[in-house]
């Protein structure tokens, strides 16, 4: 296991007024070959799980393993795309919608009426400074929808990838197989979301958001995709 942060992260972090230690687990290149979530996170943790841990897991990998994820080259991207990518703000650390091929994507996942909307209301907020508006009206689905970035390990740096399907479903499964709480993230240097948890193994959800606040898991290619949360004793 590995013991140490990543590059520019803190391996302990305060929350509510308790330490807590993140440790992310390096894995092997994830791909859809790697069919059952459930096992191959059970297989990167097996041993080294104390009671009161937390494992959370990042979406992406969830969604490439349900196949959703594209090569940018493959993704036909209609006008209506093409136009409204170009009204959207680059995200900090990712292009986010602001691409034909994320902003195609985005509009399978949430309907072309919601984004027209979800464009409309924000350029209507836009003059008044608020921002943020687009991704908020778009709804979860939008949003979780994820462009390439450079730093990320080929051959994702060239892929788009949607937000995986029934997370919460996804992370009782994995609850089950590790008999621990699991809860599916959506992190990066902006901000964390949790978009699935386990139901039989309950989160606080509260500590785990503040926990991750600084991405702990790493932004480009620590291929750390997993985490473990643990409470610090004094």
């Amino acid at each position: 296991m590995q013991l140490f942060p990543n590059p520019g992260k803190k391996l302990i972090i305060e929350a509510n007024g308790a330490k807590y230690a993140r440790y992310p687990v390096k894995t092997k290149l994830i791909t859809e070959e790697d069919k059952n979530p459930a096992l191959l996170v059970k297989k990167y943790l097996e041993g080294i799980l104390e009671e009161g841990d937390t494992v959370f897991i990042s979406e992406k990998i969830i969604a490439i393993i349900q196949k959703r994820d594209y090569p940018i080259d493959k993704i036909k991207p209609t006008k209506i795309a093409k136009i409204l990518s170009k009204f959207v703000q680059k995200r900090p650390g990712g292009i986010g919608l602001a691409m034909p091929q994320t902003m195609q994507l985005a509009i399978e996942e949430a309907g072309l009426c919601r984004i027209l909307i979800a464009a409309l209301a924000s350029l209507l907020t836009k003059p008044l400074g608020i921002k943020g508006v687009f991704y908020i009206v778009a709804g979860d689905q939008a949003r979780a929808v994820d462009g390439p970035t450079p730093n990320t390990i080929p051959p994702y740096n060239n892929y788009a990838i949607k937000g995986p399907l029934k997370p919460n479903r996804v992370a009782e499964n994995i609850a089950r197989e590790i008999e621990a709480p699991v809860a599916i993230v959506d992190v990066n240097d902006w901000g964390a979301r949790i978009l699935g948890t386990s139901q039989s193994f309950k989160i606080n959800k509260n500590i785990l958001l503040k926990a991750l606040r600084d991405n702990p898991l790493g932004q480009d290619s620590e291929s750390t995709p997993i985490g473990i949360l643990r409470q610090l004793k004094d």
